[in-house]
């Protein structure tokens, strides 16, 4: 019986028999350097694990400079496509002597058979890969523990309903009657919510009668969900709307109500309370309390397996209330009004997961005087400091007066940026298509990107310089199509996440696409027909899993657990596992193709 590897997937898919029946079946071939082991055309007749040695995959119909598309190494497979399609569609070549464990094609099929998910391994799409990463990652191995599997159908109460012409003292004696908070009004225009709090207000500070009609006191605009969103989605909705209820709709009548205190009760561990905590501080010291915890609370999303992108929504949102609540301590109500406070980078694409430098601006009403603005920015950003988020060493804070300015200033900065197009000018333009408000009043920011898209979105040669920097950096691939593997690292921020992120917003300026968040530009730009809707998937993959390894890297620092000389955006090949080794190779080959797209869409070759 040979002694070969079987703790990797697609292996882990069978059971302690069906390995066993591998390592009974399975023989050792030696095969020279330079020698086809799998021709194209070939129907195939093995499955091949990699013992020890480097293989190399062709393309033969491509010019030779371009023909390698893959590399394998020791515990890598290749050869169970050709056997499900019957012949192999490329080459595959040892790149050095190689020992290769041979799978028969007959008990490879058998075990397609007996166990689905090992055959439906071999037709996965790196999407589905990277959710077999997070499943693999889980604590005990389960994915998307308790809340990712908890639907809003499964917490939502019964929708407490009163008609259009229900008074106030009947909307109280049913909420009494019922031990509720809150209650749906069937009003003229749909349906409309009355809390507790709405209806004493009514009463006390606005002087109602008791026989008033309560839909005059009710909210039509209501945040929805669905019965079948994720509870954790509405988590992320709750916190980034500042509200404590949702109602439940389907087919557009209301089926159900979720509460606040619902979700967290759900959601037993005590890592989920830390936006509560957020919502309830009525002082800088207690938000700076709650702000320490999020670090706990990405440790345990991670932990129990969440997708990135639902970690990243709630801990952008949970950021935004953050600073909101330290602007509503800090300025006066007139001066909120009257301002948009906006972040920047990552943090206002929503890709920030733990906190670091501050990137924010500031953006004034033309009409609005604030004679102490400065020193009142001075203090916000010695406050966000307190609370944990480091000062930005280029100095983009609202402490610099550069990112502090009244709309008609800062479309005057973007008119410049855009007819200097340097690369100072190029960054600015970048940062502030990132720009999102998370205090104030965001018909500023509106307004301010509102110029932005007009003066750059139609103006082909800035589009072709502000597209350029997405190419500056080189993929860390070998010219056989390899991981390179030196012994610091790969850098994967400027590998990986920096081209994606910079040559998805260079097309979403192109195509006048508002959102900011990289996922959901990829999105539009599918519907938009720019990017076929595989590709962009693809894309949103790639970006996952290199900004997933770069945060095991800072969690790992923060922890005390990793190498402290080591910086966070390296990622040493030779310490993956063959599933993340494979994907990462895998996702590296998306960003150069990405690559080659952008060079041919922004005529970049010929720069």
């Amino acid at each position: 019986m040979v002694d070969v590897d079987l703790s990797q997937p697609p292996f882990t898919f069978l059971d302690d028999e069906g390995r066993e029946r591998v390592r009974s079946g399975v023989d050792l071939a030696y095969f020279d350097r330079d020698e086809i082991i799998l021709e194209t055309g070939q129907p195939g007749e093995f499955v091949f694990i990699i013992h020890k040695g480097e293989v190399a995959e062709l393309d033969t119909t491509l010019p030779s400079a371009r023909e390698r598309i893959g590399h394998y190494t020791q515990g890598d497979l290749f050869g169970a496509i050709s056997i499900l399609n019957g012949k192999s569609r490329y080459r595959f070549r040892a790149e050095q002597e190689s020992l290769c464990y041979l799978l028969p094609k007959a008990l490879f099929l058998q075990l397609c058979e007996e166990y689905p998910p090992f055959a439906e391994f071999f037709r996965q799409t790196l999407a589905h890969k990277a959710r077999l990463l997070t499943e693999q990652r889980a604590e005990g191995g389960v994915t998307m523990a308790g809340f990712m599997l908890a639907r809003v159908s499964e917490c939502m109460r019964e929708p407490l309903c009163v008609g259009p012409a229900s008074t106030i003292a009947e909307a109280v004696a049913t909420l009494h009657d019922s031990h509720a908070d809150s209650l749906l009004v069937n009003g003229d225009q749909g349906a409309g919510m009355v809390t507790k709090t709405d209806l004493l207000n009514a009463l006390v500070l606005e002087g109602r009668a008791q026989d008033s009609p309560v839909q005059a006191v009710a909210h039509f605009e209501l945040v929805t969900v669905t019965p079948d969103q994720y509870l954790f989605e509405v988590l992320v909705v709750m916190t980034r709307h500042q509200v404590e209820r949702v109602v439940v709709m389907e087919q557009d009548a209301p089926c159900g109500v979720v509460e606040l205190t619902d979700v967290l009760s759900y959601f037993s561990s005590r890592s989920y309370v830390v936006s509560l905590q957020v919502e309830q501080a009525d002082s800088l010291e207690a938000l700076a309390a709650a702000s320490r915890r999020t670090p706990e609370l990405v440790r345990a999303l991670m932990a129990q397996g969440v997708k990135l992108r639902f970690a990243m929504g709630l801990l952008a949102a949970l950021n935004g209330r953050i600073m909101n609540k330290a602007w509503g301590f800090l300025i006066d109500e007139p001066h909120r009004r009257d301002s948009c406070l906006m972040v920047m980078g990552s943090e206002g694409r929503g890709e920030q997961i733990l906190k670091t430098d501050q990137d924010n601006g500031l953006i004034l009403a033309d009409d609005l005087d604030w004679p102490d603005c400065a020193e009142q920015m001075q203090r916000f950003t010695e406050t966000l400091i307190e609370l944990g988020y480091p000062p930005c060493p280029g100095n983009i804070m609202v402490s610099n007066p550069e990112w502090v300015g009244s709309v008609t200033q800062w479309r005057g900065r973007i008119a410049r940026w855009a007819t200097s197009r340097d690369g100072d000018s190029l960054m600015k333009l970048a940062i502030m298509l990132d720009s999102h408000a998370v205090a104030g009043n965001p018909v500023l920011l509106e307004q301010v990107r509102e110029e932005l898209f007009e003066r750059c979105s139609r103006d082909e040669i800035l589009l072709s310089y502000f597209a350029r920097p997405a190419l500056r950096f080189s993929t860390p691939l070998t010219l056989f199509g390899s991981l390179k593997k030196p012994q610091h690292g790969i850098d994967i921020k400027k590998g990986g996440i920096f081209p994606i992120v910079h040559g998805v917003r260079a097309m979403a300026l192109e195509r006048g696409i508002h959102v900011t968040s990289t996922l959901e530009r990829l999105e539009a730009l599918a519907e938009d027909g720019r990017l076929e809707a595989r590709f962009a998937e693809d894309l949103g993959e790639a970006l996952s899993l290199f900004t997933q390894l770069r945060l095991e890297q800072q969690l790992a620092r923060l922890g005390g657990e990793g190498d402290k000389g080591k910086k966070p955006d390296r990622v040493v090949v030779q310490e993956l596992s063959s599933l993340e080794r494979d994907l990462l190779r895998e996702a590296l080959h998306i960003v150069k193709d990405f690559k080659q797209r952008l060079s041919h869409r922004f005529h970049l070759e010929y720069s």
